[in-house]
């Protein structure tokens, strides 16, 4: 899909230049790596794969001429009616792992309604043979059926089009045919028109699988690969991918791989990634616009979708998690330029992250309830709600960053007592908890199970000017309160059955369950524990313990009325990477504690408690620092500034 120069994508290309020889050595030696990874599944994965979506397409066909009959069409019409399944995602892209999903859309004529779908074709995947755990969630942005197939999990969506009939010969590349479509089908339609857009704009599709395979494995090693905790999801990865195929059309994958970490480190947002340029269409839809919308000029990293109408796929990115991004750009680059040289080999990049020993001070946020299906429900809307947390938590004074984790901790405890169900629901266990099993609360009166799911925020404390003296104060009681006021808010929200706490923890209290077998460091010492000290909260009092000697603890009192917004601190626009990382590396802080209520059962809750903490690291990261890192430059004869349209200095 060129354009009149004769080029992909929005510029021309850096280089067409082939690959160095030593780029195609280390090409071979990443492909090797990737499958010593375990990232390419096996042969017989695959043929199952395709077994599973020939079922799938057969019962399309069978479901659509079930309601075409229904609806009063002849046998001869209902069989003509068709029905059509397209893939998308990382199955369509050809990058997908041993046990991934795989992203289906169900494609069905104008009879056929939405209600159908979870009704009449959701009952017949459960009564098909092989297909299990079966979840429809018809009121979800984008209405979806969970299901597995022969243990393949699949993600099955629906969009109606306004045809009679739904041909085998059918693509979905035609705009005309998103006409007279709801929102939601249109939405639908856009994850398999977007990826068959990026295959059909990258220069060479092997090189972008094996340069895509390589890219997502490091993002997800390294815990930035997440659209709903602020960072990027699969077809952003993707994208930026594309892009970088597009500039090096003629580059072998270790080269791609190499410039693709320059290039994003270097980039100058909030200058967007095209893979092509934004078209008018048949519709009166909203199409990405910074000129016009305000809400598009506010998007930090926009990485614009190629599929008609253009949307920017990477709108909940934040401060924090930009800067988190561009910092492992930077790493990523260091390591690859050494793989390049033969100073490094490419396991050195997919490193694990270094989240929880990154930060002295986190936010752990623990959403509760004590049935398993309701809990899937509730951890979701808490999860999809955290970025606003990260948002609230960057207005706040002196915290430079708010590094959300990509993933919640999912835990049930058999409890059989309410004290054990406050404690699990605050965050906390005991090993006699741990230990107890479904069967051994059999029988027991009142014992019931809880079922946790806890996020984390990191939390990066602005280093202490100097000259300064004394402790400093940091109060996060706003951004907290705000928070849980906002997922009670949810229409569903049953305060008899579900729980939501925010509270802080040092990482010496970083439960076990973080870290991997043999990772956590020895926890220091225990000092003397002091004495308890009562802190007055709504649901009546409470005792929490004081924390060390060398930290002061202070009461408020609480109204159930939020703080102040903060008026002495305004969102970064953008930020410089040098400042912002050595801010990070604060030695001093003060963070502020608030919990609020807390499970379907007795509960407790906390007023906001302010915490004052000496000098002490709050930033040390396993890793050499960012600004420490030598940035490799690109070669002599390329320049960053072409891929953008900007003009070389």
């Amino acid at each position: 899909m060129e354009n009149n120069q004769g080029y992909l994508g929005v510029t021309p290309p850096i280089s067409t230049a082939d690959s160095s020889e030593r780029e195609k050595e280390v090409t071979k030696t990443l492909m090797q790596e990737l499958r010593r990874q375990n990232t390419i599944e096996s042969e017989e994965e695959t043929k199952t794969r395709e077994i599973v979506l020939g079922r799938l397409a057969a019962l399309v066909k069978s479901f659509v001429k079930t309601v075409s009959l229904a609806r009063g069409l002849s046998e001869v019409a209902a069989e003509a009616a068709g029905g059509k399944i397209f893939t998308f995602g990382s199955y369509r892209l050809g990058v997908h792992g041993p046990g991934s999903d795989i992203d289906t859309l169900c494609v069905v004529p104008k009879h056929v309604s939405r209600e159908d779908f979870f009704e009449v074709f959701e009952g017949m995947l459960r009564s098909t043979e092989g297909v299990t755990e079966v979840s429809g969630v018809p009121d979800a942005y984008v209405p979806i059926i969970k299901l597995k197939i022969s243990g393949i999990p699949i993600d099955f969506l629906m969009a109606r089009l306004a045809l009679s009939s739904i041909p085998d010969d059918l693509t979905l590349q035609d705009d005309n045919l998103l006409r007279n479509l709801d929102d939601r089908c249109i939405r639908s339609l856009g994850g398999s028109r977007v990826t068959d857009q990026i295959l059909r704009l990258v220069p060479n599709v092997n090189v972008f699988r094996d340069s895509l395979r390589c890219i997502k494995l490091w993002a997800s090693r390294r815990a930035i690969y997440s659209n709903v905790n602020g960072f990027l999801g699969g077809v952003a990865w993707a994208m930026l991918v594309a892009r970088i195929c597009q500039l090096y059309p003629n580059a072998v994958a270790g080269a791609i791989v190499s410039r693709f970490f320059i290039i994003m480190y270097q980039w100058t947002w909030p200058q967007p990634v095209l893979l092509k340029q934004i078209e008018d269409g048949p519709l009166q839809v909203r199409v990405w616009n910074p000129r016009l919308y305000p809400g598009d000029r506010a998007h930090r990293m926009p990485i614009i979708t190629p599929a008609y109408p253009a949307m920017c796929a990477t709108h909940n990115v934040t401060a924090s998690t930009q800067m988190v991004m561009t910092e492992e750009f930077k790493k990523g680059a260091d390591i690859v330029d050494k793989v390049i040289v033969g100073t490094a080999d490419w396991s050195e990049l997919f490193a694990k992250h270094d989240f929880f020993h990154k930060y002295r001070y986190y936010l752990q946020i623990v959403a509760s309830t004590g049935e398993h299906e309701l809990q899937i429900k509730w951890a979701g809307t808490v999860e999809s709600r955290l970025r606003q947390l990260v948002m609230k938590l960057e207005l706040v004074e002196s915290l430079t960053l708010a590094h959300p984790f990509i993933k919640g901790f999912e835990q049930v405890a058999h409890c059989i007592s309410d004290e054990e169900v406050r404690l699990v629901a605050q965050g906390e266990t005991t090993e006699v908890l741990a230990k107890r099993k479904a069967e051994d609360i059999e029988g027991v009166e009142g014992a019931q199970p809880v079922y946790s799911t806890t996020f984390y925020v990191g939390l990066g404390i602005e280093a202490k000017q100097p000259g300064a003296t004394g402790p400093r104060k940091l109060d996060i009681s706003w951004p907290t309160t705000e928070f849980s006021k906002m997922v009670k808010g949810w229409d569903k929200f049953d305060e008899a059955k579900m729980g939501i706490i925010v509270r802080h923890i040092k990482s010496s209290a970083l439960p076990d369950y973080v870290f991997d077998l043999g990772e956590r460091q020895p926890r220091p010492v225990a000092r003397k524990r002091p004495k308890q000290t009562k802190v007055r909260g709504l649901g009546g009092d409470s005792c929490q313990p004081c924390p060390p000697d060398d930290v002061h603890q202070a009461a408020e009192k609480s109204n159930n009325v939020s703080p102040d917004l903060p008026a002495t601190k305004k969102p970064r626009p953008s930020y410089n990477l040098a400042s912002d990382l050595a801010s990070s590396t604060a030695q001093t802080g003060q963070v502020a504690e608030h919990s609020t209520g807390i499970t379907a059962l007795p509960r407790t809750t906390q007023s906001p408690a302010i915490v004052t903490a000496t000098s002490a690291p709050v930033y040390s990261p396993g890793v050499k620092h960012a600004v420490d890192i030598k940035s490799p430059p690109l070669p002599l004869s390329e320049s960053v500034a072409v891929a953008t349209g900007m003009r070389a200095p």
